[in-house]
């Protein structure tokens, strides 16, 4: 070798043993981004939650208690149970159809039905709450025909079913889709190629795959129809004690100056909020173990 390209060899730097990480700020840059998100996270998440529940048990735990025995709050937490015990399966179901279908197949207007799955996440609650208003009033486009039936849809468990199921059904659609299409269709068809028929192929295949992610979505399904204030508050006509759900007489209570009962009943939906993300979080944990143990495997 020569003397120049032994220099020039010399010369050139080392390559380093291990790849340079992409994130390259300093301690100080890192602890500061840190100390915003939980000043942020504890101002406008954990402060909110800690005053519900303080203001709820101001006055002690059997007033606290006493709240739930009122009529008006026992018939506001049936009436809120019923309503999700409704909508909750007829999204599962529509959910479970809907992304079978796209992620599945290929058809005309498949892009067209995404765009309507995601339609309630751009549309305002209240505004889904008059469009039921404008169809189902004695004005409306099938209001007449459902007086002259006897049949009440607004101001009564029909039409608070009906807005609640339009505000929750992209929960679990928009959760399973992605999740199907990532698992594709080999294991569907390797069951058909072995004489499964369609429904035992989705009983057996398709749905322990999506299993984690169906609970999940579920779950946040649930959580949103409990909790649901815009759309019910429209169609319900805020009739105390037959039409008022949790949210809604949480509002009636608050309007009366009733502090410590509103903050009662709203500790109800905050331990909703809180029980939903610690089962959340299991279900993530669960269903990252079983990708890894896939990974290994």
């Amino acid at each position: 070798m020569s003397e120049t390209a032994a220099a020039t060899f010399a010369a050139a730097p080392a390559k380093p043993d291990t790849p340079r990480s992409a994130v390259t700020e300093g301690r100080a840059v890192r602890w500061t981004l840190t100390a915003i998100a939980i000043v942020f996270l504890a101002l406008f998440l954990v402060l909110p939650l800690a005053t519900v529940f303080v203001q709820a048990l101001s006055k002690g735990f059997e007033t606290y208690i006493a709240t739930f025995r009122e009529p008006d709050a026992l018939s506001a937490v049936r009436l809120t149970l019923i309503v999700a015990a409704i909508a909750v399966p007829f999204n599962l179901v529509f959910g479970i159809a809907a992304s079978w279908a796209i992620a599945k197949f290929e058809f005309a207007g498949k892009s067209l039905l995404v765009t309507l799955i995601d339609l309630p996440f751009s549309v305002s609650p209240v505004v889904s709450g008059l469009i039921y208003v404008l169809v189902f009033s004695a004005q409306g486009v099938f209001g007449a025909f459902f007086v002259q039936h006897g049949i009440q849809i607004l101001f009564a468990l029909p039409g608070i079913v009906l807005a609640t199921i339009f505000v929750t059904f992209p929960f679990v659609a928009r959760e399973l889709i992605p999740l199907m299409q990532e698992q594709g269709t080999a294991e569907e068809e390797a069951a058909l190629t072995l004489g499964a028929s369609g429904l035992w192929a989705f009983l057996t295949v398709t749905l322990p795959n999506i299993r984690w992610g169906l609970l999940y979505s579920v779950l946040l399904c649930n959580a949103r129809a409990m909790g649901e204030f815009g759309a019910v508050s429209v169609v319900s006509g805020h009739i105390r004690g037959l039409t008022n759900t949790i949210p809604l007489h949480v509002e009636i209570l608050y309007n009366e100056y009733n502090f410590v009962a509103a903050f009662a009943v709203a500790s109800l939906l905050a331990g909703l909020a809180l029980v939903t993300l610690l089962i959340k979080s299991i279900l993530e944990w669960r269903y990252a173990g079983e990708l890894a143990a896939g990974g290994r495997h």
